[in-house]
C-alpha cells in the first residue's frame, strides 16, 4: 500500500511550486488520481507536463503504484 503523503511528497520534491491534489480511487493504496497544478508547467505540451509527474514517481511506477490517471494544470 503506498501512502498519498509519499505520492505528494515525490511530486513536490521534483515540482516544488506545485499543488497537487490526490485521490486514492478504491481505498487499495494501489490506484490514484493526480491533479498537479504548477507554474512549471508554462509553456510545455500536456505530454510533457506528463513526463514531469511520470518523472517524480518512476521509482514508485509497478512496484507499489498500480495505476495513476494524470490532470495536470497552470492555474486552478
Amino acid at each position: 500500500m503506498l501512502d498519498i503523503k509519499i505520492l505528494e511528497d515525490l511530486i513536490l520534491d521534483n515540482i516544488p511550486d506545485a499543488k497537487v491534489h490526490i485521490k486514492d480511487l478504491r481505498d487499495d493504496g494501489k490506484i490514484y488520481a493526480v491533479h498537479v497544478v504548477s507554474p512549471s508547467f508554462e509553456g510545455k505540451s500536456r505530454i510533457q507536463q506528463h513526463q514531469m509527474i511520470y518523472a517524480a514517481l518512476e521509482n514508485k511506477i509497478n512496484t507499489e503504484l498500480h495505476a495513476i490517471t494524470i490532470q495536470t494544470s497552470v492555474t486552478d
